[in-house]
């Protein structure tokens, strides 16, 4: 095998760790530990002489579709399996449409522990799946919305405590709906059921995405109109999470020592606007 065959040398290595008893073939005497290459191909339901080929980096570069049935008939993680499209094409693969129904115990305890951050997970259609307790203060009480009203684009559109909130709406709302287009692209999601009713919910929506703009939801810096301390900065970042491509974290920074007094103050039990949880609960059941 050529020196320079990194692609034939990770195939090799990865079935020669795989259990053949465990994956229903024979013990009979093998030369080297793992899989043969004949099971392999049975298993990617290709031929022998291919998938041969491919180790010996020969038949010129395999169509993303062959290297995924290749990935599973190794049984490889996502990690392995983004590393060996690397190796194939020097780029990633397309991001796998994934339903995200929440987040694990330890992303929720990196999001507790922004005490004066407000921070939240969002999925690639944009719906919130995680939060801690300086979001609920300062952004949403997300623990008071149902869970299928749960969304940035719902809540911008059709709730206007978050409308009031924003120091420019037209401005943000259009880079929301932006950034959503290309998250939505970028993750792999069918969300035309969903723009169909958002647009009929919100003719404003509906303008916005007829525009056909796309933005990056990097960061930068936003303003708030909180009814309680008056207007906040926050200057903000989004994080992929590694392993959930479908997730983002947004983590929200106060600008100023100001600022974080001001959070620091909403964050005390006895200056929670409950009238706040009240209103979104309602309107977002109706």
């Amino acid at each position: 095998m050529a020196k320079d065959n990194l692609l034939g040398v990770y195939l090799k290595d990865r079935r020669t760790k795989l259990d053949p008893a465990a994956l229903g073939f024979p013990l009979t005497r093998r030369r080297t530990p793992g899989l043969r290459r004949e099971e392999v191909a049975q298993r990617a339901n290709m031929s022998a002489t291919w998938y041969t080929w491919l180790e010996q980096g020969r038949g010129g570069a395999p169509s993303p579709e062959v290297l995924d049935r290749v990935a599973y008939a190794l049984m490889l993680t996502e990690v392995e399996r983004e590393h060996l499209f690397l190796l194939a094409f020097g780029h990633p693969p397309a991001v796998r449409k994934q339903t995200s129904e929440g987040i694990s115990p330890r992303i929720q305890k990196v999001l507790d522990s922004f005490e004066l951050n407000p921070a939240l997970v969002r999925t690639g259609t944009w719906d919130i799946v995680g939060w801690n307790r300086a979001a609920e203060v300062v952004l949403t009480p997300y623990g008071s919305v149902p869970p299928e009203q749960r969304n940035i684009l719902r809540l911008m559109f059709c709730t206007p405590h978050i409308r009031d909130l924003q120091t420019d709406w037209e401005g943000v709302a259009r880079f929301v709906v932006g950034a959503f287009r290309a998250d939505s692209v970028r993750t792999g999601q069918d969300v035309k059921e969903f723009v169909q009713e958002l647009s009929r919910l919100s003719p404003e929506f509906e303008r916005l995405w007829q525009e056909n703009d796309v933005s990056a939801h990097g960061e930068g810096i936003k303003y708030l109109r909180h009814p309680v301390v008056g207007i906040l900065a926050l200057e903000y970042s989004a994080f992929g999470i590694e392993g959930r491509p479908d997730l983002a974290m947004v983590v929200y920074s106060p600008a100023t020592e100001d600022d974080k007094d001001k959070i620091r103050g909403l964050l005390a039990p006895s200056v929670v606007p409950h009238e706040l949880s009240v209103e979104i609960s309602v309107i977002a059941q109706s």
